[in-house]
């Protein structure tokens, strides 16, 4: 499919849920706490949840299907807590999940669609820490092994996207460290294990990916638009894009994450009740008042509900995926908003 494409990640708020627990959405990232399964040993519980998700991915996909979505991001728990244990010696229904899985990815396949997940910040390839290496090791294993029960060659097509994590105060020994770590994955996983730029000056830029990690190993670069903001690194937008535009190979389209400032949304939505109601001073509205400490508090890398400005790709065809709390939702107010850009 040519033109840039929006995806969206986890959740479809649209559709409702089958379980009044799941707050009235259909979603991939069931979890459990750790306390309600570990100490009674309870992998029955977690395979009830991992069959859900699995059944609730391809009523997901049914859905984008008729929306025109051809990009979505799977949540992080599809199978919840998968690295404290083999899913396939003790979950009761893993006959069941597996099925499933490979229903959804023989629907994705068949209609052209990309899936892709996002681990949390727990896997850090590069920590000084050997013990956490080994077990961000496993977990990436495992978030492989959900692609392969779908049915997936390995590819950056269906990628797994993480940070580096920490700079421990020394970028170059870090990227040593993290390089070391990603040589112990398996070459299935190195097929689809990719990497994504901070939000924080401390951290990882699209430069330093590219410098300390890319031209060691060739991995390719997610470029998050949002968190190039806080941490451009002498980078413009467009240059930022494009650099890591050439991480991806050849046949394998570039997946970007975009998102805007929460706080911004917020205070463009009091401005404008204080200019359509004609307020001039604050202090006269307390529960106006009130909103706007509230606002002051919102942290400046908060993610908005939608995407009200336009996308500029800079003449490329791209993968988009929307990190906005709205979801679908999000997704279909961005696209009317960016009409010249999605075919």
């Amino acid at each position: 499919m040519k033109g840039t494409r929006l995806g969206y990640a986890c959740i479809n708020s649209i559709l409702g849920s089958r379980s009044k627990k799941d707050g009235g959405r259909v979603t991939t990232g069931r979890t459990a706490r750790k306390s309600s399964w570990f100490p009674d040993k309870n992998y029955s519980m977690l395979g009830e949840k991992a069959l859900a998700n699995a059944q609730d991915l391809l009523t997901i996909l049914k859905w984008n299907k008729d929306n025109g979505v051809h990009l979505f991001r799977i949540g992080g728990e599809m199978i919840p807590w998968h690295d404290h244990f083999v899913p396939s010696e003790v979950l009761p229904q893993y006959n069941e999940i597996k099925a499933a899985l490979f229903e959804c990815g023989e629907y994705a396949r068949a209609n052209d669609m990309r899936i892709t997940t996002h681990p949390g910040p727990f896997h850090v390839l590069g920590s000084p820490t050997p013990a956490v290496v080994t077990k961000s090791i496993l977990g990436l294993e495992r978030h492989s092994e959900v692609f392969d029960m779908m049915g997936f060659e390995p590819s950056f097509d269906n990628k797994i996207n993480i940070h580096i994590g920490g700079a421990y105060g020394d970028h170059v020994g870090t990227a040593v460290r993290w390089i070391q770590g990603w040589e112990r994955l398996s070459d299935s996983c190195k097929k689809r294990l990719v990497i994504e730029n901070d939000d924080k000056a401390s951290m990882w830029s699209v430069q330093m990916l590219y410098d300390y990690i890319h031209s060691q190993i060739d991995i390719p670069i997610t470029f998050d638009y949002f968190h190039h903001k806080f941490h451009p690194d002498g980078l413009s937008e467009e240059q930022a894009l494009k650099l890591a535009a050439t991480t991806w190979p050849e046949g394998v389209r570039q997946c970007t994450h975009y998102s805007e400032s929460r706080r911004e949304e917020k205070q463009r939505d009091l401005d404008r009740i204080m200019k359509t109601s004609n307020i001039k001073n604050l202090d006269d509205w307390p529960t106006l008042l009130k909103e706007q400490k509230e606002i002051n508090k919102i942290k400046e890398q908060a993610h908005s509900d939608v995407v009200t400005g336009s996308i500029d790709t800079y003449g490329l065809e791209i993968d988009i995926v929307l990190e906005v709390k709205a979801k679908e939702q999000g997704l279909f107010e961005c696209r009317n908003n960016n009409k010249e850009l999605i075919n």
